[in-house]
């Protein structure tokens, strides 16, 4: 059946063991939606409800698809009634989230930093709701906050990014800056300067992660400015960048997805976050009660979840080697990131063991 909803795309499908999808789709126009009907089944006995709130396009080769993909996980393993909207912006975030609340989710993710200040207006509304912000550095009674450890693969990637500069100079690419984009871009700065002090990393922030002109031209720019390496973290626009990136004969990272593909003759690895099985793995804990309000933050420990993809052509064996040894080193706690003071402000430093 085909309904319309006001101002928002709206999608909305139920699952069972057995059976197949009822789905519910509204367009966010002024145009009248004739309802139609679908052969379609669903089971009577389902309770517990998932929801995803996404900034971009379930597409995306990246963030917002692997979300999309982690409710959809979700629904094929526990069984869940789940729901999605996509392209959710700024202004509309809270609604977003009072709508899945509303309508009885009993586990709510909000797919990215941006929506911390959103979860937390909404989430004291509606305390038999859980919220989970993906990326998120929030917690409270019914709000926790799903982290990969940015820090533990962006470091691995800084070491091979310096390891193969000719410039000297490496950039990071995002569409914004909060918790998470720091940390990440912090690892590929500690990375890098392990290998040599003297290298220098750039940053900059589009204002949008799909945005594919704006990463364009930021990757432009940064390589007219002499960075020869860059590591970004877009979502849409990440391919433009690897594409401009191999376009220009100068090297660069994938991100979420392992993205060698996308140029293979730019791509040297890729941060693989397999946001998939985390937020499935979260939306299993919501299911058995479990999930409590604090801060998962989950590393190279579930190899499943965080990993390094497919390396690049440009990376020798043993720089290979060398980077999975770090790995191995981090997984072992003989190497950790922990709170520090650099030049006056407080940062994150190396600890050895």
């Amino acid at each position: 059946m085909v309904l319309k909803l006001n101002r928002r795309k709206f999608i909305w499908y139920s699952s069972a063991t057995l059976g197949t999808s009822l789905l519910l789709k509204a367009c966010a126009n002024n145009s009248t939606t004739t309802p139609t009907t679908t052969n379609t089944t669903t089971s009577n006995n389902q309770s517990f409800k998932i929801a995803i709130a996404l900034p971009g396009i379930i597409t995306d080769q990246a963030w917002n698809q692997s979300g999309y993909e982690g409710v959809n996980l979700a629904k094929e393993k526990l069984g869940a009634e789940v729901a999605y909207v996509e392209n959710v912006t700024q202004a509309d975030q809270a609604e977003v989230l009072t709508d899945f609340a509303r309508k009885g989710y009993n586990v709510v993710f909000a797919h990215g930093g941006q929506f911390d200040a959103a979860v937390e207006q909404v989430a004291k509304q509606f305390p038999n709701t859980f919220f989970v912000a993906v990326n998120g550095s929030i917690k409270g009674e019914n709000i926790a906050a799903l982290r990969i450890n940015h820090i533990q693969a962006s470091y691995l990637c800084g070491i091979i990014g310096a390891s193969v500069t000719k410039t000297n100079k490496l950039a990071y690419i995002a569409g914004q800056e909060f918790e998470a984009t720091k940390q990440e871009l912090r690892g590929f700065e500690l990375g890098a300067k392990s290998v040599n002090p003297n290298i220098t990393v750039t940053s900059t922030f589009t204002g949008d992660w799909s945005d594919v002109a704006k990463g364009k031209e930021a990757t432009l720019a940064l390589i007219s400015a002499g960075n020869d390496v860059i590591y970004q973290w877009l979502d849409t626009a990440a391919a433009a960048v690897l594409q401009t990136a191999s376009d220009k004969g100068v090297f660069a990272f994938g991100n979420t997805k392992d993205q060698l593909d996308v140029a293979p003759k730019a791509v040297l690895t890729s941060a693989v976050k397999r946001l998939d099985l985390a937020i499935n793995y979260l939306a299993d804990l919501g299911k058995q009660k479990q999930l409590k309000g604090e801060i998962y933050s989950i590393g190279f420990e579930k190899p499943d979840i965080l990993s390094l993809g497919k390396f690049g052509e440009n990376v020798p064996a043993d720089l290979q080697a060398k980077v999975l040894t770090v790995q191995k080193e981090i997984v072992d706690n003989k190497i950790t990131f922990a709170p520090c003071q650099e030049a006056g402000k407080n940062t994150l430093c190396v600890q050895k063991v």
